[in-house]
């Protein structure tokens, strides 16, 4: 049975105790030869013989007679060292012998390779840089527990290697976007995260309150409507990678804060955004995982141009036989539910494009499996969006699915300051009906369309679905560094 964990930081802090009685810093602030360190992963391109400074986390301890053997791990790699007590004086050994996995120390000597033919740096010169006083949990219980692991992700970060793999991932994908727009010349913006009204998209906010000011302020749940307020006043190309907030469910699709990328494009229609998005996701693709064909969950999904492109109206009637066309009320869409005996959770909702939006992401979108762009949309179920001139009824717009995850969305944006008012103001009819999440009527934003914005068309991807799927990563939790969790020992007040 494995020692509790008091008793092993015990053992540890009776080695830091010894440490200092022998003059020995645990943590000092460095140390001169730093600026002599190499990267592990450099020590294989250099000569045997030659002289190193590296540094590391010890990840593994091996005594084997007159030697020790640990393996030192920095962001780049590990590479194994070796005390050896014919080089290292008594003295120098009894501090070895103070060491723990976990520790960070930095050692000087030179490289050699064992008979086994493993690359080694025999150690003449050593400096613990931090000693470590909490054991790593695959000494008394390992690192299974998901729920652990997302809490204590510097916990998780240092077991599992593979984890820091999907960062990097997800870094190199957010700088080769910004890297596109910025090609593009798309000017990269920041717009508020308080605003005095949410908007930009239906969910419930969080709410927060300025002391100072006296007024009750609201964390954004998108950042679409102040970029087109740049767009009005005079901005063509903007962009901004922004942390977006949602009081919402949680589930592996869900996350209540999380990254977006928007932009906004003045005088591009949806059908060149289609374009547009094959190109990037294209180039990111090829660049950060060196093919347009990904596996998620088993699956082969080619993001390969064109991509296909598929009317709601006809995905609707494949997977639930009902025509929008003639069914476009809510009456006559709650009795086709009704009559199909389709169980839908209706709580919370009221008003047909609602309705819909519950039926399409019920029944329909954990159908469409390949990379597919789902267009032309009713247009009860995006408020911010313009009409097609030639079919009213419909919005010009497309997200883009794959696997069911909503990956993008993208649409021609409403500039007509009249309609967009009947919109929202249909919203807040509904809300008085019971509808939960909705839009509200924002007067600064309709006032900025008074001064007129030119077409423009909008464009919006959630970095943290699209990172899970290129990754092979079930849940959002997968990657986002510190996702949002319950507090340990939490005690409701409910």
């Amino acid at each position: 049975m494995a020692e509790p964990i008091a008793e092993l930081k015990k053992v540890r802090l009776d080695k830091l105790a010894k440490l200092r009685e022998k003059g020995i810093e645990p943590f000092p602030a460095g140390w001169e030869l730093l600026k002599q360190r190499v990267k592990t992963v450099q020590c294989g391109d250099l000569s045997q013989d030659q002289k190193v400074v590296v540094t590391g986390r010890v990840m593994g301890w091996r005594a084997h007679g007159k030697l020790i053997f640990a393996d030192l791990r920095d962001d780049s790699g590990e590479i194994q060292i070796c005390f050896r007590e014919d080089v290292l004086s008594s003295s120098q050994l009894e501090v070895v012998e103070l060491f723990d996995l976990g520790d960070f120390l930095g050692v000087h000597g030179e490289l050699f390779q064992t008979k086994t033919g493993e690359l080694t740096v025999l150690v003449r010169e050593f400096k613990l840089l931090s000693k470590s006083l909490r054991p790593l949990p695959s000494e008394w219980y390992g690192l299974e527990d998901k729920e652990v692991r997302y809490r204590q992700r510097y916990v998780d970060l240092i077991l599992n290697p593979d984890v820091k793999d999907v960062f990097m991932v997800r870094t190199e994908v957010l700088s080769e976007m910004r890297r596109i727009l910025d090609e593009e010349d798309f000017l990269e913006v920041e717009t508020p995260i308080l605003q005095p009204v949410y908007g930009g998209a239906s969910a419930k906010p969080f709410t927060t309150h300025h002391h100072a000011l006296d007024i009750d302020l609201f964390l954004r749940i998108s950042n679409e409507l102040y970029l087109k307020r740049l767009i009005v006043g005079g901005f063509e190309k903007v962009y901004e990678v922004s942390k977006d907030f949602r009081n919402e469910g949680m589930d592996r699709q869900h996350n209540p804060e999380f990254t977006q990328i928007e932009f906004y494009w003045a005088y591009a229609d949806y059908d060149e955004l289609m374009q547009f998005t094959e190109k990037m996701i294209g180039r990111v693709l090829n660049k950060v995982m060196g093919s347009t064909v990904i596996t998620f969950q088993e699956q082969e999904l080619d993001f390969s141009a064109p991509i296909p492109r598929v009317s709601f109206y006809d995905l609707v009637r494949q997977c639930i036989g009902i025509d929008l066309g003639q069914v476009n009320s809510e009456k006559k869409l709650l009795k086709e539910i009704k009559v199909r005996k389709l169980a839908l959770d209706l709580s919370g909702t009221a008003g047909y494009g609602v309705l819909v939006d519950k039926l399409y992401k019920e029944f329909c979108r954990p159908k469409v499996i390949q990379p597919t762009f789902l267009v032309d949309y009713p247009y009860e179920t995006m408020p911010l969006a313009k009409r097609k001139k030639e079919e009213p009824a419909k919005i010009a717009c497309f997200q883009l699915l794959a696997a069911g995850f909503e990956l993008i969305k993208a649409y021609n944006e409403l500039n007509d300051p009249i309609d967009q008012r009947e919109r929202w103001e249909e919203m807040e009819r509904l809300a008085q009906e019971g509808l939960e999440e909705h839009e509200v009527v924002d007067e600064d934003y309709l006032r900025a369309l008074e001064y007129a914005m030119p077409p423009t068309a909008g464009w919006g991807m959630g970095i943290d679905r699209f990172v899970a799927l290129i990754t092979n990563r079930s849940s959002l939790k997968e990657v986002i560094l510190f996702p949002t969790m319950r507090p340990e020992n939490f005690k409701s007040s409910g």
